[in-house]
């Protein structure tokens, strides 16, 4: 058959198409044979061009020119000259279809390529291309493995956790048991260079962070000046474990969301104290909660007005407006970087808190106090886990288009291959 046929069906380089029909609309089915007449023995090198018989196989390819295509692989199985050598027989091998596979190498990586990057389901792609799940799903498990690069080496470390499934119960011979399971993930924090995710490890803890850098090299671990977290003892304590010599710095949005909790905790404890119950549309401050919550500096004056006017009405006690001084004083501390206006800033959150006379204000500034090198670390570096974060909002949306995942290691091979192959981390595809 004319070359062209087999240019067009994209095997040239090792085929020769020997006939084309039709099967029906939408298949046709194409014999193919490889073009080298002659092949080595496996067993000991030789030449052999004499062919015993030509077995046909089945194979699965890609569609081509939106038709499906049944390849018939006419094989030569050769027959060894050589008198001293132990094998009879043997077969033409190929690069695209590997000894004993019934799927063509290219299929292979198009199912994993369809599976990871759009995050589509293993049983979609698997349908569409006409092949089991299981086929499918050793696709993608065979090229993640080329995909997933070592961690490079970073300066900036950031530690973040997401919750990989919903908590339930699950029933063991000792009885009922909690279970909560939580994903923890490693990203190179340093904006200097591109964002990376550098891995996943299960669980939320101070071994779990401790077994992951462990794993690494001793280079990767001694290149890390700066490790980034949330307000976790846990965390804080496996990484000063592995890494002695790392400084940790807390990520100042969970600091201001700490003091947005705090706010809201002394409003409905007002609430509750004035009215006997929480609040609803009838109050201002639940109507205008919000504003609360938002820096004073992004408030319009008609917000400002507003609030002013809910706060003179209904914050009899002075608590909640003393509570949201506390956390506009916070977020002026989280605002600075020099050293003489951090001092300055720092004693002002302490005095607007011990002015205030209140226990949700007090354990706020302990927490300070208590983070407050890892703070000062993160203000003077000007650091923060807001890359974390942003991988974590792929995970989620990883787990939310697979209704979640019951086998953690599926789990943990979908993210990074999604990341690899959307965020340039793959080093083959």
């Amino acid at each position: 058959m004319d070359d062209g046929t087999a240019v067009l069906l994209g095997l040239e380089d090792e085929f020769t198409v020997l006939m084309v029909e039709r099967v029906d609309p939408g298949r046709v089915k194409a014999v193919i044979e490889v073009s080298a007449v002659e092949d080595a023995c496996p067993g000991c090198g030789v030449l052999s061009s004499r062919v015993k018989d030509r077995p046909v196989i089945v194979v699965k390819d890609l569609k081509a020119c939106g038709q499906v295509v049944d390849l018939c692989w006419r094989k030569r199985r050769l027959t060894c000259q050589e008198s001293g050598c132990s094998r009879a027989t043997f077969t033409q091998q190929s690069e695209q279809i590997p000894a004993r596979s019934r799927v063509t190498a290219r299929l292979r990586a198009a199912l994993a390529q369809a599976i990871a990057r759009s995050n589509r389901a293993v049983s979609d792609v698997a349908a569409e291309h006409e092949v089991s799940w299981h086929t499918a799903h050793k696709a993608l498990v065979a090229a993640a493995t080329a995909w997933f690069p070592e961690p490079e080496p970073t300066r900036v470390l950031g530690i973040d956790e997401t919750r990989a499934r919903s908590v339930r119960w699950v029933l063991e011979e000792a009885g009922w048991k909690r279970s909560n399971p939580w994903m923890t993930s490693f990203v190179n924090a340093d904006t200097t260079v591109p964002g990376r995710l550098l891995g996943l490890a299960p669980g939320r803890s101070g071994a779990c962070v401790s077994d992951w850098l462990g794993e690494q090299s001793q280079e990767f671990r001694d290149g890390i000046e700066l490790v980034v977290i949330d307000p976790s003892a846990p965390y804080a304590s496996g990484v000063r474990r592995t890494l002695p010599n790392a400084r940790i710095a807390v990520d100042k949005w969970h600091l201001v969301a700490l003091a947005n909790q705090m706010v809201t905790e002394v409003r409905q404890r007002v609430t509750r104290e004035r009215l006997g119950r929480r609040g609803t549309t009838a109050e201002r401050t639940w109507t205008h909660r919000q504003l609360l919550l938002t820096g004073y500096e992004h408030l319009s004056t008609k917000q400002v007005a507003r609030l002013r006017a809910a706060l003179a009405a209904e914050d009899l006690t002075n608590e909640i407006g003393a509570a949201h001084a506390v956390k506009e004083r916070l977020q002026l501390l989280l605002n600075a970087s020099d050293p003489a206006l951090i001092r300055s800033r720092l004693f002002d959150f302490y005095n607007a808190a011990a002015d205030s006379h209140m226990a949700e204000t007090a354990r706020l500034a302990r927490t300070i106090d208590t983070w407050w090198p890892a703070i000062l670390t993160a203000l003077t570096e000007d650091v923060t886990n807001a890359r974390t974060e942003g991988f974590n909002r792929i995970i989620k949306d990883t787990k939310r288009v697979g209704c979640g995942y019951r086998n953690m290691d599926n789990y943990r091979r979908r993210i990074l291959a999604h990341i690899a192959l959307t965020r340039g981390n793959e080093t083959a595809a």
